[in-house]
């Protein structure tokens, strides 16, 4: 899966408020990065690499697991498969947004 169709399909499920009210990475190392800034509404998704408050470094492959429901976030995370630097609690918040 490319970076162009992950951030599609996070655009589409944030939509216009997600309600995270924070600015999140996603590290997808040699494969790019993903910024959601949910600071603003409404809500952006970029490939531009800024600073977030939260940043989660994993591959675009585990991104979609987790997104389809397949690779839970506390076990990914456990399983060094999933790496989180800044504010976890905004991690936290993240399930439900791409449930």
């Amino acid at each position: 899966m490319s970076l162009e169709l992950v951030t599609a399909g996070l655009k589409e499920k944030v939509g216009e408020d997600c309600g995270l009210g924070a600015k999140l990475k996603f590290d997808f190392g040699d494969d790019g990065v993903m910024v959601l800034d949910a600071t603003q509404v409404p809500n952006t998704v970029s490939n531009e690499d800024s600073d977030a408050q939260c940043t989660m470094a994993l591959s675009i492959e585990n991104f979609m697991e987790m997104a389809e429901g397949k690779l839970d976030g506390t076990a990914a995370f456990m399983s060094g498969k999933l790496k989180i630097q800044g504010d976890m609690s905004i991690a936290m918040k993240l399930g439900p947004i791409l449930a």
